[in-house]
């Protein structure tokens, strides 16, 4: 654990009156605790405030002292990275469920995709991750590559094998593949940030909502893949 000699410079050099002085009522607590204590509080902050939120004024909320969490964290980015596991944390049944060929496919996908909507569509996930972006260059790719090979290339396979289409050329899926599985669940996605982006009504009932997307994309589906291979299978001609 790391000494209060590695607090951030560029937030201790605020004005020292900005923020009210914290005053000495910090509660001994073990370090264990504390720590969660942090980071608790660190994810309300980010979500907040977004990832310029001061952590100066992070410890007074927390009614700690700034060097104190610099003990816990050595710097605003550890801290930042440590929310960001908290918060993005995977749930490794999901592959399970998707693959789960005793099943039938639709069933399959709205229990992964009810399920994954249970994890997502909170403040603190929707908020960060939108932070993420516009903010924090690359933070997002580790869950975006994540996503990639674990729900969108074994989905992709999943659809093919159900409707008897030939596996994707390749040992991944192209572009157009991609944009397919993406129309489905950028759309559940959505469905958080009109909630906690634009602060706009949602329905109560994410389950059938989730059912009623996975229906549609589902019917869809077949019909574009088969005209994915044939396109591939028209481009040596083509050239």
């Amino acid at each position: 654990m790391q000494d209060s000699k590695n607090v951030d410079n560029s937030e201790l050099s605020e004005p020292s009156d900005s923020v009210p002085p914290v005053k000495s009522t910090t509660r001994r607590l073990s370090p264990e605790v504390r720590e969660k204590q942090i980071v608790l509080k660190a994810i309300e902050h980010f979500a907040t405030y977004g990832f310029s939120g001061s952590t100066r004024e992070l410890a007074r909320q927390l009614d700690i002292t700034q060097p104190l969490l610099y003990r816990y964290f050595p710097s605003k980015e550890a801290l930042i990275d440590r929310v960001y596991d908290e918060v993005y944390r995977w749930d490794t049944s999901w592959e399970s469920v998707i693959k789960d060929r005793s099943q039938p496919l639709q069933s399959r996908l709205v229990r992964f995709y009810t399920s994954y909507a249970g994890v997502i569509l909170r403040r603190e996930w929707i908020r960060i991750f939108v932070f993420a972006g516009l903010t924090r260059e690359g933070i997002n790719d580790r869950y975006l590559g994540k996503l990639r090979e674990r729900v969108f290339i074994p989905v992709i396979a999943e659809i093919r094998h159900a409707h008897g289409l030939a596996p994707s050329s390749g040992e991944t899926i192209n572009d157009k593949e991609l944009e397919l599985i993406w129309s489905l669940h950028a759309s559940i996605f959505y469905v958080g940030v009109r909630k906690w982006i634009y602060d706009l009504p949602v329905t109560e009932d994410i389950d059938a909502l989730i059912e009623q997307m996975v229906d549609a994309f589902l019917h869809g589906s077949p019909h574009v893949l088969q005209q994915v291979d044939n396109d591939i299978a028209e481009t040596p001609q083509r050239t």
